[in-house]
């Protein structure tokens, strides 16, 4: 598509054409008349266009101004650190639990070797994020981090002793829980999100990196789940009572961690 070509171009080359082949009859008047006519409307077509109004200077002043971040509230502050820390206390005992599950349960099936070796990778991973998110925001870790870590490694001992449904069935319940309360970790970041945006603040980039963090855990976390169930975690002996017990002890844990 060409360019156009500015008004003013065409005006000059009629007002030549018109000087030219403006016929003889005509008066000096009617030329003179005809000339300030073309000078007039050339003039007026290359004019700057007029300043804007005081409320588009306004809008526009609001556009350019970066937005600001708003700080977080004491109640905020203190849903981020409890998430952090208990976060961290839950990946702490995840690996424990797979390191202590792992000897017993390949034993008996060599072949989940790789599967479980998996799993305790992406836990460990978990757990060196959180340990760093800590250390950058200052967060301290739950006072009963000796107790959990007690307390898992013989969970974890113990299903692995039991065989593979157990150790399975001991995946499905922790994942169970530990899967759910990320899910109301995020629900909770994504409404201070939208609130914040509301208010025409600036969400920064390691708010919404936090949120892809634990966004993907999770899903990894859930991943753990599938695996469980496509093992034979359900045919456990009694099953619902031993993902029961395991369940209600996460709850637990999860509740003090978040305040301890």
């Amino acid at each position: 598509m060409a360019t156009p070509r500015p008004l003013t171009q065409p005006l000059r080359q009629y007002r030549s054409i018109f000087a030219q082949y403006a016929p003889p009859s005509t008066s000096n008047a009617s030329a003179a008349r005809a000339r300030r006519f073309i000078s007039s409307t050339s003039s007026s077509s290359s004019s700057p266009p007029p300043p804007p109004s005081p409320h588009a200077q306004q809008q526009q002043q609001q556009q350019q101004q970066p937005k600001q971040k708003k700080p977080l509230t004491p109640a905020q502050q203190s849903l981020l650190s409890s998430a952090l820390r208990v976060n961290q206390a839950g990946e702490l005992a995840a690996t424990l639990i797979y390191t202590a599950q792992t000897p017993p349960v390949v034993a008996r099936e060599p072949h989940l070797r790789p599967l479980m070796k998996h799993m305790h990778d992406q836990e460990a991973s978990h757990l060196h994020t959180f340990n760093t998110l800590l250390a950058r925001h200052r967060v301290r870790p739950t006072a009963l981090y000796p107790l959990w870590s007690v307390l898992a490694t013989g969970l974890g001992w113990t299903t692995g002793l039991l065989g593979r449904e157990a150790a399975m069935a001991c995946t499905e319940a922790v994942e169970t829980e530990i899967g759910g309360h990320y899910n109301g970790q995020i629900r909770a970041l994504l409404e201070m999100v939208g609130e914040w945006e509301r208010e025409g603040y600036e969400v920064g980039a390691e708010f919404r990196d936090l949120i892809a963090t634990l966004r993907r855990i999770r899903d990894e976390e859930l991943e753990h789940l599938d695996h469980a169930v496509e093992h034979d975690a359900q045919k456990a002996e009694p099953h619902w009572l031993l993902t029961g017990v395991i369940r209600t002890g996460c709850r637990g844990a999860i509740w003090v961690s978040e305040r301890v």
